[in-house]
């Protein structure tokens, strides 16, 4: 385990320091971007529990039907920009802006996500992950009428809730270890013309 400040408190686990099987699937993403993003190298010290939140991630993430991938993109950016989760916020932003090809769209969720002009079902998205995220106590039927109303199916209202508890989670991890973000995240998808 190679230690540090800069990029968690915990210190960070390297790609190779890795369990294989971590290795082999943090290799791939890595391969693609260019880079090892920091959430992995961070929670690489507990091998089991990088394995279940990649697990999660992946079941809700790379789900084909339902929610777009950049819908997904949105409620993690929205409740990552409500909770002030700078590593999320950064780290997805940039898939956002990627996603929906738009390089404005990220910046503008994760600084007002409850002002941001989105057409309609955006906004009850949006809406809904706002309403778990912020004040769970207080959540209830209303909201889910609300995102029924706006043409939202049962399945993707569930993954709009599924992805928002997902990234409290995360977003709390973030602030555990004082997560940074990689610089490569800043620049991704910011050169698209809308």
């Amino acid at each position: 385990m190679k230690e540090t400040n800069v990029d968690s408190r915990f210190g960070v686990t390297e790609l190779e320091d890795l369990p294989e099987d971590l290795r082999e699937r943090i290799g791939v993403i890595a391969e693609k971007s260019g880079f090892v993003p920091n959430v992995f190298r961070a929670l690489g010290h507990r091998p089991a529990e990088l394995r279940a939140f990649l697990d999660y991630h992946d079941a809700l993430m790379e789900r084909t039907d339902g929610l777009s991938k950049a819908e997904r993109e949105l409620v993690v950016v929205a409740t990552s920009g409500a909770n002030h989760c700078t590593y999320c916020v950064v780290a997805h932003g940039a898939i956002l802006r990627i996603r929906a090809k738009d390089p404005q769209l990220a910046d503008r969720v994760a600084t007002n996500p409850w002002q941001v002009e989105l057409d309609e079902r955006g906004r009850a998205i949006v809406d809904l992950a706002l309403a778990l995220a912020r004040k769970p106590e207080l959540f209830g039927e209303a909201d889910i009428e609300a995102a029924r109303k706006a043409g939202l199916t049962e399945d993707e209202i569930w993954d709009v809730g599924a992805i928002t508890a997902l990234f409290a989670m995360s977003n709390r991890l973030a602030h555990l270890t004082a997560l940074r973000p990689n610089p490569e995240f800043y620049a991704m998808g910011r050169d698209q013309k809308r």
